[in-house]
């Protein structure tokens, strides 16, 4: 019996030691490093100053698996401060690691910070770019995808091939020219153009009767813009970390910041074909394209450039509610996604948040809540954790508009850990807006957008008015402002998660976010002009008793700046 016992100790042993190496295995480190410098390039045919990562733009792709622990080096050698910020990836309890200025103090020219997050339970097509001054504006922003682990199924075949898109606008101007033009109080122009992968055109090769994945992101500046292939279909299977019900496209609108993930299939006669990105809602209208090249195609591009969808604001909304979670699917983790029931969970606070363009001091700003934030010398998240007085305030911004008249200070919402919070993005401009969230994916559960004098409600509620027409005729109803009754046509039941979301000119867009990762975050417009003159606050998640299982300790290589340049990590 002693030697049965023995062998089914060693037996239980290697089971478990195997068992650990598993995890390992699955939960990577991976390592990279980076030197960001200037360069020359022509995206628009006009020789310009540009920002490279490793010698490429766009930067080099981040190819990643769920879980993976990324020990990133970052080299600076522009001549500025910098930051890298991650656009999409939660950082969980680990707002330490965000790259924005109110968690992080710059790295200085001529300096490097090692980067140190993990993707935990993420999945999806996302992207990077540097979050300081202007500098996205002229390059730095690349692909980030996090691929499920093998041992975790996904809602269609693997497909034969993946292609990442980076569409936007672009100015031939140089970042610091934007800059001086929003500092002297002005807006920025119109872009010059369009760029796809930063570049007029570029070509993606396939081999006929295969199905690839086109990873789209909108990193420009400010231009909604729609996608499109000549000629092909596109069905939507991911966006911003969830699983979608699989609907097929002949376009798609993609708003500033956002991402999502389409199967293509090339099953048509062999040949090359348009890819066409073109700007949406705006009164320049600019156009890039790039070829889908068949491996077998003997026959150049040809015939007119596809148009891109005649209907506006309207017809992007209708679109925008067909995006809804597959309850069944799963993301990066087993369960499905439908199994949490984000309907039921009473609501601990509502914020409703007002965007505006006031003049404060004779210049141009943007404003949430009568509110312009201004960046401290000192990150929010090192004033908090070493308690520097005087650098914010949690009364600096009220939750819901007043009226009140514009004014500058550094606007941090207090909200507690584990809270489930109401957000409504209220637009009383006649101009599209987007909105991100750092730390998070939000559900988006309602829309509406004023039209021709009447409200109509994006009802994303399963079953009711799923007929385009049926909505526009039944489902118009009050204004273009957000009400307490307004939450009675909110989707409760499969409304898409994500991480940016549109707002329609003279309309709102409502959230709900449950805030289970402690830390400081930055909510911003995803559009970048606006976000540097102050269309942004912070989100402080707190938990008074201090944890490691609710949020990590301050990383030992941590940057210290302004009030706490004479602390220690």
């Amino acid at each position: 019996m002693g030697k049965v016992a023995l062998f089914h100790l060693v037996c239980g042993i290697l089971i478990f030691w195997s068992s650990v190496s598993v995890v390992k295995a699955e939960d990577a480190y991976k390592y990279f490093t980076w030197t960001v410098t200037y360069g020359t390039a022509s995206p628009l045919g006009v020789p310009q100053q540009v920002i490279l990562i490793n010698g490429q733009f766009p930067g080099p792709r981040l190819d990643l698996v769920t879980n993976d622990n990324v020990i990133l080096n970052l080299f600076n050698k522009l001549d500025e401060p910098l930051l890298l910020t991650w656009n999409g990836i939660k950082q969980r309890k680990n707002s330490w690691q965000d790259g924005v200025l109110g968690t992080n103090c710059p790295i200085p020219p001529n300096s490097n910070y090692t980067y140190k997050f993990q993707t935990k339970d993420q999945i999806g097509s996302y992207t990077y770019f540097p979050s300081t001054q202007l500098h996205r504006a002229v390059g730095g922003f690349g692909a980030l995808n996090v691929y499920a682990r093998s041992v975790i199924a996904v809602p269609y075949a693997k497909p034969a091939g993946d292609f990442s898109l980076l569409i936007g606008d672009w100015f031939k101007s140089s970042h610091k020219v934007l800059r001086q033009l929003l500092d002297s109080g002005k807006s920025l122009p119109y872009p010059n153009g369009l760029l796809i992968n930063g570049q007029k055109q570029s070509t993606f090769t396939g081999d006929q009767g295969k199905t690839y994945m086109f990873r789209i992101s909108n990193v420009g500046l400010k231009d909604s813009i729609n996608f499109r292939i000549q000629g092909h279909k596109m069905r939507v299977v991911e966006i911003e970390g969830s699983h979608v019900l699989q609907n097929v496209y002949d376009s798609l609108d993609v708003h500033v910041g956002q991402s999502m993930s389409v199967l293509v299939t090339l099953d048509q006669p062999p040949k090359d074909y348009y890819i066409v990105a073109s700007t949406r809602f705006s009164r320049m209208a600019f156009t890039a394209t790039s070829v889908l090249h068949y491996t077998n195609s003997q026959t150049p591009v040809s015939g007119p450039v596809p148009s891109a969808p005649s209907g506006q604001l309207h017809w992007s909304m209708l679109q925008a509610r067909t995006f809804r979670w597959n309850l069944t699917s799963n993301a990066a983790r087993p369960n499905p996604q439908g199994s949490f029931h984000y309907g039921k969970i009473p609501i601990s606070r509502t914020f409703v948040m007002a965007n505006s363009a006031p003049v404060i001091n004779g210049k141009l700003r943007y404003a949430v809540n009568s509110v312009s934030y201004v960046n401290p010398d000192t990150p929010l998240k090192l004033a908090d954790h070493f308690n520097i007085p005087g650098v914010f305030s949690l009364n600096s911004i009220q939750d819901s508009p007043s009226g009140s008249s514009p004014y500058l200070a550094t606007a941090v919402f207090p909200a507690s850990h584990h809270d489930f919070i109401e957000i409504v993005f209220q637009n009383n401009e006649a101009a599209m807006q987007t909105w991100h969230l750092d730390g998070y994916d939000f559900w988006v559960v309602g829309y509406v957008i004023m039209l021709q004098r009447f409200s109509f409600l994006l009802v994303i509620r399963r079953g009711n008015c799923s007929n385009p027409y049926l909505l526009l005729m039944i489902c118009s109803f009050g204004s273009g402002t957000w009400t307490q009754a307004s939450r009675n046509k909110y989707n409760l039941v499969d409304a898409l998660t994500r991480h940016t979301t549109q707002v329609y000119p003279k309309s709102w867009t409502a959230i709900l976010v449950s805030l289970d990762n402690q830390g400081m975050w930055n909510l911003r417009s995803a559009m970048w002009d606006r976000q540097y003159l102050g269309q942004q606050v912070y989100l402080r998640v707190y938990n008074p008793t201090p944890s490691l299982a609710n949020e990590y300790d301050i990383p030992t290589n941590a940057l210290l700046c302004g009030k706490a340049a004479v602390r220690h990590p």
